[in-house]
């Protein structure tokens, strides 16, 4: 019986272990295409060296009323205003922290010309929680993201 009893718990063991590597984040799942929150935008997920950034490859409102395409007119620095938001690389140097989680990056609000701290955090293969914040993440606000293209 006790032999019987300690197969069991070492087959119930090798089991569990399999399920969890298998469930064990890979840093590269958070690379794709994301649609944000509202909708307006979607932010190309990639890698340079060992950290991630997000440039704009989608506007629902690419071009003013005039037919120009959008820019960065909120930008504190003068010089930036004329570049387009389509290609804008809005977030940068975040590191994968492992259960799902990239932390210590920066993003950009274009709406505002505000750059922010930011974490994401990988809640299913498709749906990635944003958070942007000042000084403490508790001080900040998550923007829920859908996966569109995955890499």
């Amino acid at each position: 019986m006790t032999k019987r009893f300690l197969g069991f718990v070492l087959l119930l063991s090798l089991v569990m272990a399999a399920f969890s590597a298998q469930a064990a984040a890979n840093p590269d799942d958070v690379l794709g295409v994301w649609k944000n929150g509202e909708g307006t935008g979607m932010i190309q997920i990639f890698k340079k060296g060992d950290k991630y950034f997000g440039r704009l490859v989608w506007l629902k409102v690419p071009n003013n009323p005039d037919g120009t395409p959008r820019t960065d007119v909120n930008n504190p620095d003068e010089s930036k205003r004329k570049v387009s938001l389509k290609g804008l690389e809005n977030m940068r140097d975040f590191k994968f922290a492992g259960d799902n989680k990239w932390d210590n990056g920066k993003i950009y609000d274009p709406k505002n010309g505000n750059d922010y701290s930011c974490e994401m955090t990988l809640v299913d293969p498709n749906t990635l929680e944003v958070r942007g914040y000042i000084g403490v993440s508790l001080f900040g606000r998550t923007d829920v993201w859908k996966r569109q293209v995955k890499k």
